[in-house]
């Protein structure tokens, strides 16, 4: 496959959805769509209604419709649920999920992945995340079926997704090491077998193409372990640094923070390109490149392109939820944008940057002044119970007395938001709380170059395209 010079980055929850992902590939480059929470996204947009008929329409193509009944029949309101109904909630994730999960997980997936490569033959890819660990094999599978030409994975150090990808191919079962609190030394692994959920699908399917797969580094100490330890073959790298939306690596040796309380990062977390490129893969660079300039430097340094997501994050074919992109385009024009790294808001525990929008997340008090609930879960740790030796669930986002009940310590708890609720609504699944008379606010990630965005925006607009971006970053705006 001739690789293009720039991948669009994968945002979730559905902020770089299927639309944005197909937009950018039929344009030439490569589009990516993130494959996180899909069966969440999927469960939503039947409720919804399914308006359009995309999502019905793709599922007509899964090879095995009697499971697509079943999501239907759970799931689907012809008439939508309305502003003031709820979204019923797919089950959370155990190391052991129920048959229900597994099958929403991977036709959500797959579903994306068909409408983005509809009607077109451009490759296009899927973003996950190493640290949602329990969905990604179910997650891939799903996509595999659908005929993903790439894998992205970022947020930890996914080790064994290659060689789940090479079982795949020929619909075989795949385990992947779980981490978990407390384990003292025991390995626990969550293993998805296609043909247990799907019984017959190889014979149905036949076998599949398996995806190129490019995780994501911040560092050559970590591509290097890669290379040496992963279960199957690494096709390429993306390389981001501390600048990129959504989570950051931590800085490297102790957590210092600034006077307005971001991480600092130093010499050690530099990336040395040069090395980078002498692993002799194919790699692009993130953060801070996306600029005609920015391209030929990544270019002149041995990359192959560059990987941009804050600018299609915010052009009007993403998933974004059109006030808060209205509210930070009209921030960017006023020259206000302005993005904080939170060491504290992530559940995960890596600093996470919030751009600061009104109406959402980006405001502490509005972080505290939400009723915790916790009905996703996607980002719960997993420990052992001292009392019975079995696995347990908790997030430091959850209600406080539930978390120190589970055996977490309270200081871990401040601070923290629900990412799972939070990054839905912002691409417009706004859970509504009936109890509460509340509706989830948005928490809207964005890079460091959010106050530069202007550039993409054509004189006298105040919206701007994928191919707004893609003509600016390759020199073609007449």
């Amino acid at each position: 496959m001739e690789l293009p010079k720039i991948i669009q980055g994968g945002m979730g929850v559905a902020i770089s959805h299927w639309g944005l992902a197909k937009t950018v590939s039929k344009l030439g480059q490569f589009g990516i769509m993130s494959g996180t929470g899909m069966g969440l996204i999927l469960s939503a947009r039947l409720s919804d209604g399914d308006k359009d008929g995309n999502m019905r329409r793709a599922m007509s193509h899964f090879p095995m419709q009697d499971a697509v009944q079943r999501i239907l029949d759970k799931y689907y309101v012809p008439e939508g649920r309305g502003d003031d109904g709820s979204y019923r909630r797919p089950p959370m994730w155990t190391i052991n999920p129920s048959k229900s999960l597994l099958e929403l997980t991977v036709v959500g997936n797959f579903v994306e992945v068909f409408l983005a490569k509809e009607g077109h033959d451009n490759p296009v890819g899927i973003n996950l995340l190493e640290k949602l660990q329990l969905p990604n094999i179910s997650s891939l599978y799903g996509a595999m079926l659908a005929d993903v030409d790439l894998a992205i994975m970022g947020a930890g150090i996914p080790f064994e997704i290659p060689g789940a990808l090479d079982n795949f191919v020929n619909h075989q079962a795949a385990s992947y090491r779980i981490d978990v609190l407390d384990n003292q030394d025991q390995d626990y692994t969550h293993v998805f077998d296609p043909e247990e959920i799907f019984p017959g699908i190889g014979d149905v399917v036949g076998p599949l193409k398996r995806p190129m797969f490019f995780p994501i580094i911040s560092s050559l100490v970590l591509g290097k372990a890669l290379l040496k330890r992963s279960t199957g073959k690494i096709n390429g790298f993306i390389v981001e640094a501390a600048s990129a939306a959504g989570h950051n690596a931590p800085p490297r040796g102790p957590m210092q923070l600034n006077e307005i309380g971001e991480p600092i990062y130093g010499k050690k977390d530099v990336i040395d390109i040069a090395k980078i490129a002498k692993l002799g893969l194919p790699f692009y660079l993130a953060s801070g490149y996306d600029s005609p300039e920015g391209l030929q430097e990544a270019l002149a340094l041995g990359a192959n392109g560059i990987q941009v997501g804050t600018a299609f994050a915010y052009c009007s074919d993403s998933g974004m939820e059109p006030n808060a992109r209205e509210k930070g385009i009209q921030k960017i024009l006023d020259e206000e944008a302005s993005v904080y790294t939170d060491p504290l808001f992530s559940p995960t525990g890596f600093p996470f940057k919030l751009a600061q929008i009104d109406g959402t997340l980006s405001d502490s008090s509005l972080v505290e002044a939400r009723q915790r609930v916790c009905d996703i879960g996607y980002l719960r740790d997993l420990y052992v119970r001292e009392k019975d030796g079995k696995m347990g669930y908790r997030c430091p986002a959850e209600p406080v007395k539930d978390y120190v009940r589970k055996g977490g310590q309270i200081e871990d708890t401040v601070g923290r938001a629900c990412l799972c609720n939070a990054l839905g609504a912002a691409a417009g699944y706004s859970q509504y709380r009936k109890k509460l008379d509340y509706t989830e606010l948005p928490a809207i990630t964005s890079g460091d170059t959010l106050p530069s965005l202007g550039r993409y925006i054509p004189a006298g607009q105040k919206t701007f395209t994928a191919k707004d971006v893609i003509e600016y970053l390759l020199g073609e705006r007449g």
